[in-house]
């Protein structure tokens, strides 16, 4: 019996296992709302413009050196302070702008520049993407996670839906063998209980078993309080004994 028993959770267990999931994508390493993202990249983008208008001021207005010196402290305001080894190489620099290797140095700083600029969109450019994909990544998982809660719920079911089952078996061939050696007096009630016992997955997956089952625990109660009622009352109304005649 334990034997077969056995072979019949083995088989159940094999017959509802599920597939593999396929791997999930790698979530990459950037935020998962676009907010932050979008939020950053426009003050940065208001930085960038402002300064770059302020230049475009000093330049047209080279002449004026009121103006470049206000446009110059406008710029820098949007800017953090710069370190002194590069405040140090900006003037080296300036101081040699009317020579030769002045004019090869700014032509090299500029194309630096350039470089740099590229570099910063592209890498700005790979943020939002990765943005987007961990995005993207967050809605899989989340919904991994969603269905896998589920899936762990329908294993609980079917296997108390199962354990049941094989109770009620187990019952139903004891129930059997002892109306059959040791009459139905004892093995029906068995065969019953084996009966009920399957029966109980149906029962609680009914729609109408809460409903049952609160009608009968109100009916319980009632039937309680009808009793508890009828004994108070009968304690009340009963009769005492009569006195017995004194013995001579």
């Amino acid at each position: 019996m334990r034997l077969f028993l056995a072979i019949a959770v083995l088989a159940l267990a094999g017959c509802t296992r599920k597939p593999a999931d396929a791997p999930l994508p790698v979530q990459p390493p950037a935020p998962t709302k676009p907010d932050a993202v979008q939020t950053l990249g426009k003050d940065l983008d208001k930085t960038d413009h402002r300064v770059g208008a302020a230049l475009v001021a000093i330049e047209k207005n080279a002449d004026k050196p009121k103006v470049v010196v206000a446009e110059s402290r406008l710029a820098q305001s949007y800017l953090p302070p710069p370190p002194e080894a590069d405040v140090a190489f900006a003037v080296a620099r300036a101081s040699r702008a009317e020579t030769p290797q002045g004019a090869i140095d700014y032509a090299k700083q500029m194309e630096f520049g350039r470089k740099l600029a590229t570099a910063v969109n592209k890498a700005w450019e790979k943020l939002e993407a990765d943005q987007k994909e961990a995005a993207r990544v967050s809605q899989l998982k989340d919904a991994r996670i969603v269905e896998l809660t589920k899936e762990v719920e329908r294993v609980k079911k079917d296997a108390s839906a199962q354990t049941w089952t094989l109770v009620g078996a187990g019952l139903a061939v004891i129930g059997a063998l002892t109306t059959a050696f040791m009459g139905p007096r004892i093995g029906l009630p068995l065969l019953l209980c084996g009966a009920f016992c399957g029966s109980v997955p149906f029962i609680i997956d009914s729609p109408w078993f809460e409903y049952a089952a609160g009608g009968t625990l109100v009916i319980s109660c009632g039937l309680g309080l009808w009793w508890l009622a009828d004994k108070v009352r009968d304690s009340v109304n009963k009769t005492p004994p009569a006195d017995e005649p004194p013995k001579e």
